[in-house]
């Protein structure tokens, strides 16, 4: 008897778990995200289905305020969001992954699923996204140098497949089939744009994808109008990318596509609101409302799925902002801040425009019950005095934040010193038989900025951007050529295989120079460089770093490292933005955090985004890395409570 009890006991725990469990497998397998191309619709659990998204990259913002974007991301109607993943953030190193903080993917796509939003997936492995290199981990050419990137090059392709491997090991289980909210994937990026046009690699990229998708989410290829025939690949969905536009230009658009694919939900998979900035240009990029609406209602009421693009921008903290290539090859750097113009600004404000864009989101889809975004207050604050530690020439400071110095006959880059970002001093002695006066250094190619000293005097600055290759050089300053080389980002759209430093042979006159050192300073490791603040102050060794310079008493000659500290204990602890006008060029560290490169002297961007996760009550710590001369002995710095552009 008492064994009968315990046989129905466990039947009947048998019969929960296969209830409770049962149940749940029968509807995972009931979720499914599809196409009807016959009816031209997305299915979404055999229903026909049209999304209005919106894209927010994960790694442009802190992680505390993820929630928040998305969020009103969500009180605007969007029901989806769209993603890039960054390799070179989750892989910055060969067999070294980062999964946490600003990296932890798996959280962002967790909120995203809580509140209520579908995820639409583009892992790239090239991501554009004005990223440095597009995405790309830098050592990719330091193993690699003649690597083909975006090709069916098999270097190239074994790392994406280990990459690959990584990646999705962790988000398989977020594919709307496998019962997450992932919707979409995307196979490559814009590979239409790209000259290589390799079938080959395209083929195999989808098979890769599709190895771990397997049907629980729909692949899609996105191109610019037009550039179908080498952006797809068969048996995967094409999306098309454009802003604005009259009625016949986008129906233009959409004929285009028809020839390659006859029938199939139509997708605007990059709607741009706004636009991206580049550093020298005149004024920040910016889009008017009514066409931006205009567009957008007339895409909306014809049942086009439409990915917003970018619905919140951001920031490129750090080193992580690109470049581009304008016309016959003119390089021109992104600035730091990605605010885009987009309807969330890169501190999470709602602008007029996400209001607008709201208006007409509620004529299509049913607005949810969740509380429209207010702008938040941000705060400003005194002024803080900064303090020269020394300079990237002096050899004391070297030896403590440079990279083991490296000997060639040529000059090497950054990628071949295995250097991500940040400066590598090039060192090298002047011919001793040149008589003319002045002489002509000439640099055949520089990528991308180099400050110009001999024997620490300062001569003056190569440019990529600014066509500047040659500077005169007075006899008599001295023998040893020295020239600080910076990276301003590597190229992201077109091809990326963007090598840093002295590219080219360099020569004095018409004579070879050879016999180079060189010491990296990639400052990237910040803890170095805050335990050299600590033991250098102004106070005690100021004389020492000017004569070590070879400059009078007041003048630090860059690039130099400033520090100072400031605390906020008397007022609530705001966002707010660092404000360095009066300084030249660099980069600019609170509390270790990047907040990236800074050069208000040719704008248009001026103050840098400070999120207030980053800050606390007392004991804030600024370093401030001036990469150009600077003429006082201590400067300050500003915090406003708003953002400021040319």
């Amino acid at each position: 008897m008492e064994i009968f009890k315990w046989q129905w006991s466990l039947g009947s725990i048998i019969c929960i778990v296969y209830l409770i469990c049962g149940q749940t497998v029968v509807d995972k397998r009931q979720r499914t995200f599809t196409i009807d191309y016959d009816n031209n619709t997305f299915l979404l659990d055999g229903e026909p289905f049209q999304y209005i998204a919106g894209s927010f990259h994960y790694f442009r913002a802190v992680p505390q305020s993820w929630s928040r974007i998305l969020k009103s991301m969500r009180a605007a109607g969007l029901n989806a969001v769209t993603t890039y993943v960054e390799w070179s953030l989750h892989n910055p190193k060969e067999d070294v992954y980062s999964w946490e903080g600003i990296a932890d993917i798996e959280h962002f796509i967790q909120l995203a699923q809580s509140e209520d939003l579908f995820v639409i997936l583009r892992p790239g492995p090239y991501i554009c996204a004005e990223r440095d290199m597009g995405g790309f981990p830098y050592w990719l050419l330091h193993k690699y140098p003649a690597i083909q990137l975006r090709t069916s090059d098999i270097a190239y392709l074994h790392e994406v497949r280990t990459w690959y491997a990584e990646l999705f090991s962790r988000l398989e289980r977020y594919f709307y089939g496998n019962g997450g909210p992932i919707i979409m994937v995307q196979v490559e990026n814009e590979y239409g744009s790209f000259f290589a046009c390799d079938h080959k690699y395209m083929t195999w990229l989808r098979d890769e994808t599709e190895r771990y998708v397997r049907g629980q989410a729909v692949l899609f290829t996105n191109n610019g109008p037009g550039l179908a025939e080498c952006g797809g690949v068969d048996g995967v969905l094409n999306t098309l990318d454009f802003g604005p536009g009259t009625t016949e230009e986008i129906n233009d658009y959409w004929n285009e596509l028809r020839k390659h694919q006859p029938r199939g939900p139509l997708v605007n998979a990059e709607y741009y609101p706004g636009w991206l900035t580049h550093w020298q240009e005149p004024t920040m990029s910016r889009v008017a409302i009514a066409p931006v609406t205009a567009t957008l209602r007339e895409m909306l009421s014809a049942k086009v799925n439409i990915n917003i693009y970018m619905f919140y921008g951001g920031t490129n903290f750090g080193f992580t902002a690109g470049a581009n290539e304008q016309g016959a090859g003119h390089f021109v750097p992104d600035i730091t801040s990605y605010d885009y113009d987009a309807p969330i600004d890169e501190s999470g404000d709602p602008t007029p425009k996400y209001y607008a864009i709201r208006q007409v989101i509620s004529m299509f889809f049913p607005i949810p019950n969740v509380p429209v975004p207010i702008p938040l207050q941000k705060m400003s604050l005194p002024s803080v005095l900064l303090t020269p530690i020394g300079s990237a020439l002096n050899r004391g400071i070297l030896r403590v934040i440079g990279s083991p110095k490296v000997t060639s006959i040529y000059p090497l880059t950054f990628e071949a010193l295995n250097q991500y970002s940040g400066i590598v001093l090039y060192e090298a002695l002047l011919p001793n038989n040149i008589k003319t006066d002045p002489m002509k250094l000439t640099v055949s190619k520089i990528h991308d900025r180099g400050y110009v000293y001999i024997d620490s005097t300062f001569v003056g600055v190569l440019s990529r951007q600014n066509a500047i290759d040659a500077l005169p050089i007075i006899l008599g300053l001295g023998r040893k050529l020295q020239i600080v080389v910076e990276s301003e980002g590597r190229v992201n759209f077109g091809t990326p295989n963007d090598f840093k430093g002295l590219i080219g042979d360099v020569f004095i006159n018409e004579q070879k120079i050879q016999n180079w050192t060189m010491i990296g300073i990639p400052l990237d490791n910040i803890e170095k460089i805050q335990n050299l603040c600590n033991k250098h102050r102004l106070e005690k060794h100021f004389s020492n770093i000017a004569s070590n310079f070879g400059a009078k008493p007041g003048i630090v000659r860059g690039p130099t490292i400033f520090h100072g500290t400031f605390d906020i204990a008397k007022v609530d602890i705001l966002d707010t933005y660092v404000n360095p006008i009066g300084w030249g060029k660099g980069v600019l560290f609170i509390n270790k955090h990047n907040l990236g490169r800074y050069w208000p002297g040719v704008g248009p961007q001026l103050t840098l985004y400070v999120p207030k996760a980053i800050l606390k009550k007392t004991a804030n710590e600024i370093i401030l890395i001036e990469y150009q001369t600077v003429k006082s002995p201590s400067m300050t710095i500003e915090f406003d409570s708003s953002a400021k552009f040319n």
